[in-house]
């Protein structure tokens, strides 16, 4: 899952494998919904983070 992408994501990345608007990244992002961290103005998004968000929110569909 995700193979194509680096271990740390941009919000660029993140849009694309979400398939949402950068907005809605950064609003995940800034609420802590993803954990992520900044370095310095840019998020970093650790992969292993982003598929953890998407099983925990398969978790709650079912």
């Amino acid at each position: 899952m995700f193979d194509e992408y680096d271990d740390l994501l941009t919000v660029t990345e993140l849009s694309e494998a979400l398939k949402i608007g950068k907005t809605q990244c950064y609003h995940l992002l800034s609420a802590g919904t993803i954990k992520a961290y900044k370095y310095g103005r840019v998020w970093k998004i650790p992969k292993a983070n982003l598929i953890s968000h998407i099983h925990s929110m398969s978790q709650e569909v079912l």
